[in-house]
C-alpha cells in the first residue's frame, strides 16, 4: 500500500520542494554532489525512472491516485505520496500543465564530453540556448531525428528543468547529454576537444559563405557536430569562424530565419541522414 499523505494547506512544509524552492536551489541542493529536480506528467516521470533516476517523493491530486499515475506509484510503495484536492494544488505554478502528478527526483552525476560522444556519429551542440522550452524542443528533435548525443555550453538552460523536460516529452532521459565543463573555454577548448574526438563541426548560421544544408560533403562526414546558437543573436562570431562548415537553411517569402527549435528539426533531419 502506498504511503499517502493528505495535504490540506498550500503552506504545508511537505510542499516546499514543489512550491517554494526554486529549480536553481534544487539543482544545488546537495552541492557539490548532484542535486534534485522535479519531473512532471506520467510519461516524463516514467522515462526518468526507466533511465535510472531515483525518486524521492510524489505529488498527485486525489483523482490521479487511482488513475494514470497509479501504476507509477505502485512501483515505489514505500515513498511518500503527497496528495490534495485540485483547488489546493492549482496554487502551484504551472500545475494545470502537469497532467496530475509530480515527482521529486535525484540527479545523476553528469558524464564527460568524451563519454557522451563515445560511438556517436552525429551530435548536437547548443550554444547559450537559454529558453527551457527551446531546449526541450531541441532535445525532442535530436532524439527523434537521428542525433546520438547533445552537448550544451554552460550558458544553456538545464535540460532537467521542469519545462524543458516536459516539452521534450521525457526524451532528455533517452538521449545522452552533458554540459561542457565551465573550466573548458568555449569555443576555443571545446572545439579542440571535438577535433580530437574526430568530429567535423557545422555552424548553423545565416552567412553569405554558407553551404546548403543538403550539401553532399556534409552527409559524407563520418562524424559531424551540428552547432546551434542562442535565441535572437545566433552563434558567436568566433564559433562560426572556428567551425569546418557554415550551414544555411534556405528561406522563402522574405522570412529571414527560423526559431532555433524549428531550425534544429530541419537540421537534424537533413544532416542526420548520414546516421540512418
Amino acid at each position: 500500500m502506498n504511503n499517502w499523505i493528505e495535504i490540506t494547506d498550500f503552506n504545508a512544509p511537505e510542499l516546499d520542494a514543489y512550491a517554494r524552492v526554486s529549480e536553481l536551489q534544487l539543482l544545488r541542493y546537495y552541492e557539490p554532489k548532484p542535486g534534485l529536480f522535479i519531473g512532471e506528467s506520467p510519461k516524463v516521470i516514467e522515462r526518468a525512472l526507466n533511465a535510472g533516476y531515483e525518486p524521492v517523493s510524489f505529488l498527485a491530486e486525489h483523482r490521479d491516485l487511482e488513475g494514470e499515475a497509479s501504476e507509477l506509484l505502485s512501483r515505489f510503495p514505500e515513498l511518500p505520496v503527497y496528495t490534495a484536492e485540485y483547488k489546493v494544488l492549482t496554487k502551484l505554478t504551472g500545475y494545470a500543465l502537469t497532467r496530475g502528478i509530480l515527482c521529486l527526483m535525484k540527479r545523476k552525476s553528469l558524464p564527460s564530453v568524451k563519454e557522451v560522444c563515445k560511438n556517436a556519429r552525429r551530435i548536437a551542440i547548443l550554444e547559450n540556448v537559454v529558453n527551457p522550452t527551446n531546449v526541450g524542443a531541441i532535445f525532442r528533435s535530436a532524439a527523434a531525428l537521428h542525433m546520438d548525443a547533445v552537448l550544451l555550453t554552460p550558458g544553456c538552460s538545464d535540460p532537467l528543468y521542469r519545462r524543458a523536460a516536459r516539452v521534450s516529452m521525457g526524451t532528455v532521459f533517452q538521449i545522452p547529454w552533458t554540459f561542457f565543463d565551465k573550466k573548458i573555454s568555449w569555443p576555443e577548448k571545446g572545439m579542440e576537444i571535438l577535433r580530437d574526438l574526430g568530429f567535423k563541426t557545422a555552424a548553423m548560421a545565416l552567412c553569405d559563405d554558407s553551404v546548403g544544408i543538403d550539401a553532399p560533403e556534409l552527409l559524407e562526414e563520418e562524424k559531424l557536430a551540428v552547432i546551434l546558437g542562442t535565441e535572437g543573436d545566433g552563434l558567436a562570431a568566433q564559433t562560426i569562424a572556428d567551425c569546418d562548415y557554415t550551414v544555411k537553411i534556405p528561406m522563402s517569402h522574405g522570412v529571414d530565419s527560423l526559431n532555433v527549435a524549428a531550425a534544429s528539426a530541419v537540421a537534424f533531419w537533413e544532416l542526420g541522414k548520414g546516421n540512418i
